[in-house]
Formats: C-alpha cells, sequence, structure tokens
C-alpha cells in the first residue's frame, strides 16, 4: 500500500529494468529515519526518497530501502512487521568510506557503535555500526600499502 504522493523521480517499471548485477533492498518501519541514518552518518547519496521507497548510493552502487506497508501483496509480506532486530546475521559493507568519520557522526547520533574503527590484517579500517532497526553496517577504508 502505497503512503506517499509525491512524484517519483522515475517510472517504476523503467527503474526496475534499469537494475542490472546484484541488488540489495532493506525493509524498513521508516524509511526516513533509515534515509537519514545512511546519509548522516554513512555518507550515502540519496537518489529518491519519500515514506514508501528510497535508492540510495555510494561509489557507484545503490541499493533500495522499502517501507514494511509496501510489502503487503509481496511474498516477505509480515516477515519483517513486529520483528526487533532486521538482518540478523548479514553485514552491510560500504566501502571506501573514512570509518573513523562514520563512527563520530554514529556515536553523535546516539546510534550503536559494535566495533570502533580499528585496522584489520585483511587490509582494511573499518568500524561496525547498527541501524535503529537492528542492520549491521560496516564502514571501511583501505589502509596504505607499505
Amino acid at each position: 500500500m502505497k503512503k506517499s504522493d509525491k512524484t517519483p523521480w522515475m517510472d517504476a517499471a523503467d527503474y526496475g529494468r534499469s537494475l542490472k548485477g546484484f541488488g540489495v533492498n532493506l525493509l524498513y518501519a521508516d524509511v526516513k529515519r533509515a534515509v537519514a541514518f545512511q546519509r548522516d552518518v554513512l555518507g550515502a547519496d540519496v537518489v529518491y526518497d519519500d515514506v514508501d521507497f528510497a535508492v540510495m548510493r555510494h561509489d557507484g552502487v545503490e541499493w533500495m530501502l522499502h517501507a514494511d506497508h509496501t510489502y503487503r501483496d509481496n511474498v516477505l509480506a509480515g516477515t519483517a512487521e513486529g520483528v526487533e532486530v532486521r538482518g540478523q546475521g548479514v553485514e552491510l559493507r560500504l566501502h571506501n568510506v573514512d570509518p573513523d568519520a562514520v563512527e563520530a557522526r554514529a556515536r553523535d547520533g546516539g546510534y550503536t557503535v559494535l566495533a570502533g574503527s580499528m585496522d584489520k590484517p585483511h587490509g582494511t579500517r573499518e568500524c561496525v555500526i547498527m541501524d535503529d532497526e537492528g542492520y549491521v553496517w560496516v564502514a571501511d577504508a583501505p589502509l596504505p600499502t607499505g
């Protein structure tokens, strides 16, 4: 059930046909709050957002956010509603983002920092943050070589 009366930035069918490769769609009770976290804390760009749906982008990669209420006719209908923590066991990694800056913004915003910024043996510096609905985001940047 669509709640927004905002004119979409493009036709839904045209957008669907434009998708390539691998995609991620995250279900949220509050899309606007999720957009704010991903924009203000993670530094992602907002391609489009309304109360029903959003498209986010970082470093050439796009992902979608859908409100729970838009999934009434979907096979996943009801699977997320009332669930306190979503995405358990999944890390959503945003590469080429300053983890120290992301961590600071997350702390300032009152988000849960599961692991503060640290250099990892696999060649990145990263931090691990949980958003309001339990999705775990890892912001990382490559360590200098040498």
